[in-house]
């Protein structure tokens, strides 16, 4: 049974994650958002998604554009959760993987690093 949560808890725990990331990647973070948003609506049972433009691939002619943003996917992580402590730890694992992708790291490096 999925774990229930209130969407207040939920975002304190994904904060949480965020002030785990070392201060000079998280300095070196750049025009970029993190929301908290229920479901994705292509993909349900998705965690997290980053939508943007990797710092490793943004040149001089990057500027004037909205921020990126990650979504964290409250209601698919809450699905595949069974205590506060796994939605917890499925936090710190999706923050973290989608932070990587905003610095360029791919999937296949991610679950090599077991960060998958």
């Amino acid at each position: 049974m999925p774990v229930e949560m209130t969407r207040q808890r939920f975002e304190e725990l994904v904060g949480e994650a965020l002030d785990l990331i070392p201060p000079e990647f998280a300095a070196a973070m750049n025009n970029v958002v993190v929301l908290v948003e229920d479901r994705n609506a292509d993909v349900p049972s998705l965690l997290g998604l980053y939508h943007g433009i990797a710092l490793t691939s943004r040149t001089t002619d990057y500027g004037g554009v909205l921020p990126d943003r990650i979504s964290i996917y409250r209601e698919a992580i809450l699905d595949i959760c069974r205590t506060e402590d796994d939605v917890v730890e499925e936090v710190v694992v999706t923050v973290v993987h989608e932070i990587a992708h905003h610095f360029g790291i791919d999937d296949a490096k991610l679950h090599e690093l077991g960060w998958g």
